[in-house]
């Protein structure tokens, strides 16, 4: 068993990760910031933290034998907001994390570093990261590939809900088009033939501990199914029958395009999707009919609508200057402030 420390394991993909790694028997710590949360309530060790806070983060990893480095700026939207601080979070955090540590590292990337392209790809495949999330992240896989113990996972477009403590992200085509389909009974598709390589949240923790029991290395994609957006809508409305589909064809911002097969994973690691996209639609509807989240149009559900309110204030040159996490508090002091009584 392992000192396992797990640096943004307070976020989506975090949440149902700490309870496999604690009931695989791993020591494991949580390392987080609590960017989109007000408290961490989950019985595991935490540390509140920012990883751009050196001094603080090295004592707990000179003291774990693997890190799994979830933190990052995800989302093309969000990571836009601020090009500097996105660099320095996705990519320079990498580079100084493979500097200082020896051990094995789990690091988490995406399959839109395949941008727009035809037919079946794989880990070969040409590369064609269309926006600056998707570059980052190829950045730090490159930083990756020359550390002697690193495992990279490529993900697909996640979905699902992770635990029964962290946020549900509700800026995710599963999750967005069942949201709107259980709430208003309408959903919007734009163009509505892009192709995605979905993964549940929770499927990415069985990798994971696939990852640390075989010792593997490399890069490996992580998909379950790949279907269109039109298809995703689709299954929704399979499961809310009455809900109307409005597809436009207007140009889709987003032309990332692409199938990826994730045969390496399943050959290399003995890597298989436990959960399918119907799943992932039937636990999100349930959720909102039961109306356990009072708001789900709140800003702490999208990754873009939560820091765009103080990322934009912080673009040149403070951005460069202050750190995340002074960034999120000086927000918050002001919400608190101007908040009706």
């Amino acid at each position: 068993m392992a000192k396992v420390l797990v640096v943004g394991g307070a976020g989506y993909v975090g949440g149902h990760l700490t309870d496999r790694l604690t009931a695989a028997g791993h020591d494991v710590l949580v390392y987080d910031m609590l960017l989109y949360e007000d408290v961490y309530l989950k019985p595991v060790q935490f540390v509140y933290g920012d990883i751009l806070d050196r001094e603080r983060l090295l004592p707990y990893l000179q003291g774990s034998d693997v890190v799994v480095w979830l933190a990052a700026l995800v989302g093309d939207g969000a990571c836009a907001l601020d090009e500097d601080l996105t660099v320095r979070i996705n990519v320079d955090s990498v580079r100084w994390l493979c500097s200082v540590f020896g051990g094995r590292i789990v690091f988490t990337s995406t399959c839109s570093v395949y941008g727009a392209q035809d037919g079946w790809l794989n880990e070969a495949s040409p590369l064609n990261p269309l926006s600056l999330y998707a570059r980052t992240k190829l950045a730090a896989e490159d930083i990756l590939a020359e550390h002697r113990d690193a495992v990279i996972f490529r993900l697909g477009t996640l979905y699902g809900l992770g635990d029964r403590f962290s946020r549900l992200r509700v800026d995710l085509v599963v999750n967005t088009l069942t949201v709107r389909a259980t709430l208003s009974r309408r959903m919007s598709v734009f163009g509505g033939e892009q192709y995605r390589p979905l993964l549940h949240v929770r499927d990415v923790a069985e990798a994971v501990l696939l990852a640390l029991g075989r010792g593997a290395t490399g890069t490996f994609d992580l998909t379950g199914e790949n279907v269109t957006i039109l298809q995703v809508a689709e299954a929704v409305r399979e499961q809310v029958p009455d809900a109307h589909i409005e597809v436009t064809d207007l140009p889709f911002q987003d032309s990332r395009n692409y199938r990826v097969s994730g045969d390496k994973a399943r050959q290399e690691l003995g890597f298989a999707p436990l959960l399918q996209m119907r799943d992932g639609i039937a636990e999100v509807k349930a959720l909102v009919e039961e109306g356990r989240i009072r708001d789900l149009t709140a800003s702490r559900f999208s990754n873009y609508a939560a820091l765009r309110p103080y990322l934009r204030e912080h673009q040149s040159p403070l951005g460069r200057e202050v750190d995340l996490t002074h960034q999120l508090a000086h927000h918050r002091r002001r919400s608190m402030v101007s908040a009706p009584s």
